[in-house]
């Protein structure tokens, strides 16, 4: 991998970071600004929010900046949230700071996740796309509990400046490691970019990604509560067991990727039905601690073996107008991490317990696993049009 793709890296891990560092901090900014803890997890969802709608809409506007321009402007907009968030007196103050780096966040995957794949050949695509996602994971396995740590020692908003400072390194690493755009490069149109998504193969893949992404999450996000009071373990389990899903997220990633870009839709059918296996074992076996902890690695593994391959469907989808697209590849992650947990939850406010959200993913990723194949024979028939189309045009030439 080029240098650049680690740098891109780092930077995810930044912000990726900031994205889930709320959820450890959540009765230490409630306690200093005098709200309540689930006023203050609203600012989770301001997050995810920001990530849906401002990050397309910023990547339009930027559309025809250089990427080297657009990435250095993203970072900026993002330290300058993380400071705001440091600096609010107010919880509506704070909250603008949450959507404006929101915005900044989502705006910078569009663009690093196309400058990444510029880098490399072909087919290395979705293992680029895996180191992108590698800093998403190591975020979520060292970054959020740093942050915790730190809000603990130093207070949270001492977790905002850390987070800065990470964002600052990054800054410094963009500005030396990414190149300028070629002049041969053509300026990306909006209408090309906005054209791509009249392909239904397109909206089956982010549809696709929805799914997936309301699966996982979905169940991640009430691992605690089943870890305790379905299993049975201690409160002082759950940041270990947490830390096991993420390592197992990690690796399942760097295999993930290097295995997708051999057979893309593959890639997925293997790695769905492995997670639809896991999900459904750790439903029925819920009761047991030693289940909960083997199988919540392992569904780290299954389901974020999957992350590349998702990604790298939709780049392969909208190759010649990738830049929108990939930002709403972004939107669609963040609309699965949200209709996911709200799932989840509405299903144990209706009384069914806390092992629900696991087989609310389970439809979910039924639903995914089926759009893979649906995509499998959108594509096998694409094939068959285009050889008959070279037949008829081969035989029309060689009449007199």
């Amino acid at each position: 991998m080029p240098v650049v793709v680690y740098v891109l890296g780092l930077s995810i891990f930044g912000l990726g970071t900031t994205e889930f560092m709320i959820a450890g901090l959540l009765p230490l900014i409630a306690d200093d600004l005098g709200v309540s803890v689930p006023a203050v997890g609203g600012l989770i969802s301001a997050f995810a929010i920001g990530m849906v709608v401002g990050a397309p809409a910023l990547t339009a506007a930027s559309l025809r900046l250089p990427r080297k321009t657009t990435l250095i402007a993203a970072l900026t907009l993002f330290i300058a949230g993380q400071v705001l968030g440091a600096l609010a007196p107010t919880y509506a103050l704070l909250l603008v700071a949450r959507v404006v780096t929101a915005v900044a966040t989502g705006a910078f995957w569009g663009v690093a996740a196309v400058t990444a794949v510029r880098a490399v050949t072909p087919d290395r695509t979705s293992r680029a796309l895996s180191v992108l996602l590698s800093g998403l994971t190591v975020a979520n396995v060292v970054g959020v509990p740093a942050g915790t740590w730190i809000g603990q020692w130093l207070g949270w908003r001492a977790t905002f400046w850390a987070v800065a400072i990470v964002a600052v390194l990054s800054l410094v690493g963009v500005v030396v490691a990414v190149p300028r755009d070629s002049r041969e490069t053509a300026v990306p149109r909006l209408r090309d970019e906005l054209r791509t998504f009249t392909s239904a193969r397109l909206w089956v893949a982010l549809t696709t990604i929805v799914l997936y992404g309301g699966a996982v999450f979905g169940i991640f996000s009430y691992a605690a509560p089943l870890i305790t009071d379905v299993a049975g373990m201690r409160e002082s389990a759950v940041p270990a067991i947490l830390f096991l899903f993420g390592l197992g997220a990690f690796f399942g990633n760097v295999i993930g990727g290097r295995v997708a870009d051999r057979g893309i839709l593959m890639n997925l059918h293997i790695s769905f039905v492995a997670l639809l296996a896991t999900m459904v074992a750790l439903g029925l076996a819920a009761g047991s601690a030693v289940a909960v902890v083997a199988l919540l690695f392992t569904m780290g593994v299954t389901g974020y073996s999957a992350a590349a391959a998702l990604n790298g469907r939709v780049f392969r989808l909208a190759e010649e107008a990738p830049t929108l697209a990939s930002a709403v590849n972004t939107s669609a992650f963040n609309v699965g991490n949200t209709i996911g947990p709200w799932l989840g939850g509405t299903a144990i406010a209706a009384g069914l317990g806390f092992r629900a959200p696991i087989w609310v993913g389970v439809a979910l990723l039924l639903g995914a696993l089926t759009l893979t194949f649906v995509s499998r024979a959108m594509d096998a028939r694409l094939r068959t049009n285009e050889r008959r189309g070279e037949l008829s045009g081969a035989g029309a030439g060689a009449t007199p």
